[in-house]
């Protein structure tokens, strides 16, 4: 069960301007969690978790204070359990069955196409990298189970981005081999990967 209701992700263009807006929506509203920094290329990401009215207002504060620095935005009054462990880093282990990967311009938008598809269909979150630097704000999500299920999470999902605008790289890997199933269940970070060893051909 999910420790706050509500959720919400601002990101901006400017450094600067993304501090004062945490700063001021810290003073405006009780929210009940905040992860905030810089995401690479100049981008600062604020992600916040409280009631849906403590969040509603600091998000709102949030875009006020951003203005036409704010690259994106998204507001969940009622996030789904497992997306909010994943952003905040929880991966689970990548079981047996189709992989969906969605890769997006802005962490928001996909969080918000995500939750919708996992809201939809019975779904289950791999992985979700949120504010990682090395995706250059970015953000990417990995989502498993039936085949009938992915393609329509899949279809869900990207109807969001289409009704935004908002381009997006995605596959579906239908039946993904044991050896890459077994590193995403560590990350899908290069950092993170250990080598592992395959039955392949050895040289003569």
């Amino acid at each position: 069960m999910k420790p706050h209701p509500a959720f919400a992700a601002i990101e901006f263009n400017s450094v600067p301007v993304g501090l004062f807006a945490a700063d001021a929506l810290l003073k405006k509203s009780p929210i009940s969690l905040i992860r905030s920094g810089t995401i690479g290329a100049g981008r600062f990401l604020i992600l916040l978790a409280g009631t849906t009215a403590s969040v509603a207002e600091a998000h709102a504060e949030a875009l006020f204070h951003g203005g036409l620095q704010v690259a994106d935005d998204t507001f969940l009054p009622d996030i789904h359990s497992d997306l909010y462990d994943g952003i905040l880093g929880n991966v689970r282990h990548a079981g047996e069955g189709p992989l969906w990967v969605l890769e997006t311009p802005t962490v928001s938008c996909n969080i918000q196409a995500i939750e919708r598809a996992m809201k939809g269909v019975p779904v289950e979150l791999v992985e979700f990298r949120a504010g990682d630097p090395r995706m250059h704000g970015r953000g990417l999500s990995i989502l498993q189970g039936d085949l009938y299920d992915v393609e329509a999470a899949q279809d869900i999902a990207l109807s969001v981005l289409e009704t935004r605008g908002i381009p997006a790289q995605h596959r579906l890997l239908t039946s993904p081999h044991d050896a890459l199933l077994r590193q995403i269940s560590v990350s899908t970070r290069f950092d993170l990967a250990t080598p592992l060893a395959l039955e392949g051909e050895i040289a003569s």
